[in-house]
């Protein structure tokens, strides 16, 4: 019996398939046709969705040809990899995958069992209830459902298990590929005190500072003075700004560096700390490196990542701005220097601190990962740094070499996420009751994992899409980035969406005047009170509501329609 004929006539069979806990819990029958390597999941494709309306594929790359993935000079690549995490990356993921002919598997969590990169992949399985810790940072459950689903790799998007070193390992030796660095790698430069010993090592510049064993508060508290105030404490196992404490004046050191242990042991279970200088003014400066299994590594330049509010990144841009040539090439050769000193494979950044007043510039720390900003890059080097991991991953040699790489313009991304702005970027959770975004083009990219009618949930990060443009300089991409940020609408949920505008059209980001205090110094400007909503904006909320809640969204097709006629005619 053939299993579409099967299904027809098992349809409760069919659902189980669809949404079940895990494959095990598949009847016998059901299972030995899953099995089968030659069939595909389509009942898991359960919409219509036009994914490239929303996700515009990049510039077509120069470096590779897609149809020529077996070409006897290179390993073919993967036929089948499974992507373990949600939301935007792994349909960012998917989307390269399905340009090289690579078929994906989809995980998610209970919260996420109708979301768009489940239907964007040609199969899908449940790793659990919604909290991470119950699903997507299931590292068994994930490799078995892998191994049952024939997957030759994994790819761990960023954030949830990318910078994991024990699952690098796990998924290793269970002779599936571990699409990104070796776990050796990840375990050097997750320690923020063993990269800065190694780095010193290679050479490459650390901001000074205190790496050392003894964490007694006296000995702090003594090359604290050494360094000389103000002073910066830092959790080793610390990100996103967990565990980080700026210390002005010695008798507030004992203070801060409580504060910063209590945060860090609840947030990484480890709260050994170390003590740097802080600089007032500095620059977020980080530089895209790749390296290959035969020992190539190049730098595709670098990105500013300055605009931050709570230590995160808001306005992402490279190049960057006003930086001489000679620090660019500097930057490039010492993030090289890193990613050799811990023998690195795949897609990663170094990350500097840059001092705005003499252009000196310190390591930071090391993303074992790819970034949630690397479109800006693969914009300006004309790349899929996607296809870049997958060809690494499979044994191939870097596409292209240093010589090769040429920037290309200039390129923005602006981050929309569901928070206020108004109270300290507080996020905001519910149904996103009407989006309308910008048109994709070669110069206009809109990647998300979510669309109209989906729900931010509490449990995950509430970031709605990226906005990222690509314009020949500085000025016009900017420029491209205003124009685009004025066609976002957004209707049931409070969004950064003005703050972003006033961000962008404010005269010092203009100038290229960015620093990582520069929302602090204009809040005034960009941090005021939203005014009155546009009457489009009004109509557009009208008539989401009236469709949510008297329509019930029957005909989500028509509901779309409706609602676009319906703003023509405002």
């Amino acid at each position: 019996m053939s299993l579409v004929l099967y299904l027809r006539q098992n349809a409760s069979k069919a659902k189980k398939i669809r949404v079940c806990n895990s494959w095990s819990a598949l009847s016998l029958q059901t299972r030995s046709l899953v099995s089968n390597r030659k069939f595909v999941n389509k009942f898991t494709t359960i919409s219509n969705f036009n994914y490239s309306t929303h996700i515009s594929v990049p510039r077509t790359p120069l470096n590779l040809d897609p149809n020529n993935i077996n070409s006897t000079s290179r390993t073919p690549l993967f036929t089948k990899i499974l992507i373990a995490n949600r939301g935007e990356i792994a349909c960012r993921i998917i989307k390269t995958c399905k340009k090289l002919g690579i078929k994906t598997v989809a995980i998610y969590s209970d919260e996420d069992k109708n979301s768009l990169h489940v239907n964007l992949a040609e199969e899908a399985y449940r790793v659990g209830p919604a909290p991470s810790a119950e699903s997507y940072l299931q590292m068994s459950k994930i490799i078995e459902i892998a191994k049952f689903t024939g997957a030759q790799g994994i790819h761990p998007g960023y954030g949830f298990l990318s910078e994991n070193a024990e699952f690098a390992e796990l998924v290793s030796n269970s002779g599936i590929a571990f699409i990104g660095p070796p776990a050796s790698a990840i375990v050097s430069m997750g320690s923020k005190s063993e990269s800065k010993i190694i780095m010193t090592a290679a050479g490459v510049n650390v901001v000074p500072g205190y790496h050392g064993e003894d964490q007694s508060i006296q000995k702090l508290e003594a090359e604290a003075e050494k360094i000389g105030y103000p002073v910066l404490i830092k959790a080793i196992k610390g990100g996103g700004g967990k565990g980080m404490r700026i210390v002005e004046k010695p008798e507030d050191f004992a203070m801060m560096l409580e504060s910063s242990k209590r945060e860090a042991i609840k947030s990484f279970g480890d709260d050994q700390v170390l003590v740097e200088k802080y600089l007032v003014k500095p620059r977020h400066v980080e530089v895209q490196v790749f390296a290959d299994k035969t020992g190539n590594a190049v730098y595709l330049f670098e990105r500013d990542c300055s605009v931050q509010r709570r230590h995160q990144k808001v306005i992402e841009e490279a190049p960057a701005p006003n930086l001489p040539k000679h620090v660019r090439e500097k930057l490039g050769k010492q993030a090289v220097a890193a990613a050799k000193a811990v023998n690195y494979v795949g897609a990663g950044t170094v990350e500097f601190i840059l001092d705005t007043t003499t252009n000196e510039f310190y390591f930071m720390e090391m993303n074992t990962r790819l970034q949630v900003e690397h479109p800006v890059t693969e914009l300006i080097t004309n790349t899929d740094l996607v296809q870049w991991q997958l060809e690494v991953a499979a044994g191939n040699p870097l596409p292209m070499m240093q010589s090769e790489l040429i920037v290309d313009g200039h390129a923005f991304e602006a981050r929309i996420y569901a928070e206020n702005p108004q109270n300290n970027f507080l996020p905001d959770t519910g149904v996103l009751k009407y989006l309308n975004t910008p048109a994709a083009s070669p110069s206009v990219r809109i990647e998300t994992g979510i669309r109209q009618g989906d729900a931010v949930s509490v449990y995950y990060d509430p970031m709605i899409a990226k906005l990222v443009v690509h314009g020949r300089d500085r000025a016009s991409a900017l420029a491209l980035l205003r124009r685009k940020l004025e066609e976002f609408q957004v209707v049931g949920l409070r969004t950064n969406i003005e703050f972003l505008k006033r961000l962008a059209g404010h005269d010092a980001f203009a100038r290229g005047e960015v620093e990582t205090g520069f929302i602090k110094l204009y809040e005034g400007d960009v941090l005021k009170p939203p005014g009155e909503p546009q009457p489009i904006v009004l109509a557009q909320a009208a008539l989401a509501t009236f469709w949510n809640n008297i329509l019930k969204k029957e005909d989500s097709t028509f509901s779309n329609g409706f609602i676009t006629q319906c703003q023509i005619f405002f």
